[in-house]
């Protein structure tokens, strides 16, 4: 393999017959069928947009959630003036919640530091909140014909297959890399369509698994197709290590179908989002130790309370974490008293507000 031997890389990006460019922007024309509400947009709002809903989601899954917001807040100014409890709620599901958290400052920022007008210099649009090397590159580049080259997941895994780069893409190193390269390759004259090209290839193409290479204007130059190395690369260094977490939530009914519930502020996941009252466990818990934790004993004190329905395990995988939850009905006679920071809500309210997606989930199969 060539690893990181960047001059044996260049090199072989400045040979007639490895026209890597060229024959890219050839597929883009004639063949990239790829369809996307953003494709081809101009506006720096819906361009920004449409890049912080597809961090670490998949076009398929961002696609809906993009034309929602769009209806919703048409512009910047609209998003920027809603009240937060309604953008969460139309994020609800999307995971990764601190980008929501990074969309509002940004929109408020926008409109507050330059009346409305997204900037227009890559520094800029970089210096934005929530906005990484990628993102301000699709930005600068769609929006404003800046030559900027776009890397990510599918740009790094076209480069390494090509030129046969087992240098990790997790690395240090691997960055600086493959952030130099693609610059190497972009066409500076038209990099809005060199970026989407590069994107749409990687994920129709080169694709992570079953690379259609017979179908690859690419294969006849591509290192890994003729040394055997498609499915070994790209090279990542680290694993990702989740953490288990049990977490039993106690919906806390009155007799008048109230239920208690309140907003997450810790620094935590799932920060302003709603959620039931919670007691975080180490281990999975027995049935029957569910119900003598000592938070039920803190809140009912010696109060009478009746335990309806547990429900069985769901689970939700994020990044980092695995986290188990469990759902206890509970019915009181009366308003508890010592309940500062929650809200008594009806069962019919509840719809309005933005919940994690396990909460969110269990109570659409409720009702």
């Amino acid at each position: 393999m060539v690893g990181g031997l960047k001059n044996l890389i260049f090199m072989k990006t400045q040979q007639g017959s490895a026209d890597f460019t060229k024959n890219l922007l050839k597929w883009n024309r004639q063949k990239n069928t790829r369809e996307m509400p953003w494709k081809a947009e101009k506006d720096p709002y819906r361009i920004w947009l449409s890049e912080v809903i597809l961090q670490q989601t998949r076009v398929e899954q961002g696609w809906n959630y993009y034309e929602k917001f769009v209806t919703a807040f048409p512009d910047v100014f609209s998003l920027a003036r809603a009240p937060e409890k309604k953008v969460f709620k139309l994020w609800e599901g999307l995971g990764y919640y601190n980008r929501c958290r990074n969309l509002i400052a940004t929109a408020k920022k926008i409109v507050r530091d330059y009346k409305g007008h997204f900037p227009d210099k890559y520094d800029e649009i970089r210096a934005l909140k929530g906005i990484g090397p990628y993102s301000a590159a699709a930005i600068a580049s769609f929006a404003f014909g800046l030559p900027y080259a776009v890397v990510d997941g599918n740009v790094e895994r076209v480069l390494s297959r090509y030129f046969g780069i087992n240098t990790a893409v997790d690395s240090s190193s691997g960055k600086k890399l493959y952030a130099e390269l693609a610059d190497a390759l972009m066409d500076k004259k038209n990099p809005g369509i060199y970026n989407q090209a590069m994107m749409d290839f990687g994920a129709v193409i080169c694709k992570p698994q079953q690379p259609l290479c017979q179908l690859c204007v690419q294969v006849a130059d591509c290192v890994a197709y003729q040394q055997g190395w498609v499915s070994r690369l790209p090279v990542k260094e680290k694993k990702i290590a989740r953490k288990n977490r049990w977490l039993y939530y106690f919906i806390i009914e009155t007799r008048d179908g109230r239920t208690y519930i309140r907003q997450r502020q810790e620094q935590d996941i799932w920060r302003n989002l709603y959620e039931f009252v919670v007691w975080e466990a180490g281990k999975a818990l027995p049935e029957g130790d569910i119900v003598a934790i000592p938070l039920l004993k803190k809140i009912f004190l010696k109060r009478k309370f009746t335990v309806g329905s547990i429900s069985t395990t769901h689970i939700q995988q994020l990044t980092h974490q695995v986290v188990h939850g469990r759902f206890i009905s509970i019915s009181i006679d009366k308003p508890l008293a010592n309940m500062e920071g929650y809200l008594l809500v009806t069962k019919k309210s509840l719809s309005s507000y933005p919940f994690p997606k396990m909460i969110s989930s269990f109570l659409q199969r409720q009702s």
